[in-house]
């Protein structure tokens, strides 16, 4: 396993600040961020209008190349979550205590993975029910970190949640 890989997830309609706050930070504390999308070298439009190009594509991702993942929100989550692939990915990391990192409505992926049951998670309120419903314990805080599990709220929460992945990544 390479350590200082992580995988994010890109899609049309992403939440424009909840990837590129993370993906800059990570990179700024040394890390090599893989953006992966439907498809390899395809161009995606933030929900505000900034785009993002895929480096690879899902299908072709492995977990074993990663130290954790990350999971913007946006609508996008609402898409990827129905990719088998997409799945798979997110129950290797948390079967293998990887970062899995989620913020907004981002959590929608781990959900359908099956993955939060028990899970100590934050997310935003709009996904508050499923997220309960799927079995996680909701708390209303900035970010949750529980294990290798990372959660916030929303945009104005990105400084935490930076903080709570590099504090699972060992940063």
């Amino acid at each position: 396993m390479n350590t200082k890989r992580i995988l994010m997830f890109v899609g049309d309609i992403y939440e424009d600040l909840e990837l590129w706050y993370p993906k800059l930070r990570l990179e700024e504390a040394g890390f090599e961020v893989v953006l992966a999308g439907q498809k390899a070298k395809t161009e995606y439009a933030g929900k505000n209008g900034y785009p993002c190009k895929s480096d690879a594509a899902i299908a072709d991702m492995r977990g074993e190349d990663f130290a954790g993942l990350v999971v913007p929100g946006g609508f996008m989550p609402d898409k990827l979550r129905r990719d088998p692939a997409v799945l798979d990915l997110v129950r290797h990391f948390a079967e293998n205590g990887k970062l899995v990192a989620a913020i907004c409505h981002g959590g929608w992926i781990p959900i359908s993975a099956g993955v939060y049951r028990g899970v100590r998670v934050t997310g935003s309120l709009g996904i508050k029910d499923d997220l309960v419903n799927a079995g996680a314990i909701w708390e209303d805080a900035a970010v949750v970190v529980d294990r290798h599990f990372v959660s916030s709220r929303k945009p104005e929460d990105l400084p935490e949640f930076a903080k709570g992945m590099l504090r699972v990544l060992g940063g």
